[in-house]
């Protein structure tokens, strides 16, 4: 038997075993909330649309923990995960922005929305080549769950601050395009997978963390946007100051002044 029939033949095993409930059913909630985030666009309900988008990204978020926590990783539930997660926060946003924003620019905007969920797929694939590879506290480029937070949190801002309907903005148009470079890009972003955050940590951090569910709480669209904002901004920013910080190779390899 060869190596790739004997690779077949452990993989048909593993399906007829089954695949562990919890976690796929999680993942399936966020493909669930992705599609319905694309039945709200053909709506024209754009708010509802973004809402979904945020839920979608909160199932992302519980489904990995829930397998880690209860040892039921499996090589299925990565790529379920991956396939959902092109639909929720790549397909829905991209469309939802297409038709929220970048309609009214004709080829430039499809183009747009096409590159970003094209970037996003893309994402998807390195992460899952990568990830035995890759340092586990940092994501090499923008995880597509943050872009899709940013698209979403600005149609949920929008609103907020009294817009209704469809918006034209050429910074909007960029940003999608950012976006798409984002994903693709080796910026690195902090992946909040630290064991260190689950342990025991001073009283005050629990104050601290208190106020900030607060305050999130008390205006939900307008923080929600801001966190985004800073989350997209933090990887560029992160990169620009390790440059700066680094010192040159020639100061470094230079022999010492008498």
């Amino acid at each position: 038997m060869t190596e790739r029939s004997a690779v077949e033949t452990e993989r048909h095993e593993n399906l007829r075993r089954g695949v562990y409930l919890l976690p796929n059913l999680l993942t399936t909630g966020g493909l669930f909330s992705g599609f319905y985030s694309i039945v709200a666009t053909m709506n024209g309900d754009y708010l509802l649309a973004a809402w979904f988008v945020l839920i979608a990204a909160i199932f992302d978020g519980l489904d990995g923990k829930v397998a880690r926590l209860t040892n039921t990783t499996s090589k299925f539930g990565v790529e379920y995960d991956s396939l959902s997660d092109l639909v929720a926060f790549g397909v829905a946003p991209g469309l939802m922005m297409y038709a929220w924003a970048l309609k009214p620019f004709g080829k430039l905007g499809w183009l747009a929305a096409f590159l970003y969920v094209v970037c996003g797929a893309l994402r998807l694939a390195r992460f899952n080549v990568q990830i035995a590879t890759v340092e586990s506290k940092r994501f090499i480029g923008l995880p597509i769950p943050g872009a899709a937070w940013m698209s979403a949190s600005l149609v949920i801002f929008f609103h907020h601050m009294g817009g209704t309907g469809t918006i034209k903005k050429v910074s909007v148009l960029l940003l999608i395009y950012v976006l798409a470079a984002l994903m693709v890009s080796n910026v690195r972003y902090y992946a909040f997978k630290d064991p260190e955050l689950f342990r025991r940590q001073p009283f005050g951090f629990l104050v601290l963390a208190i106020i900030f569910i607060i305050v999130i709480v008390a205006q939900p669209e307008i923080m929600i946007f801001a966190l985004a904002c800073i989350f997209v901004s933090s990887g560029p920013i992160g990169t620009i100051l390790k440059r700066f910080r680094k010192p040159p190779a020639s100061a470094e390899s230079a022999p010492p002044s008498v």
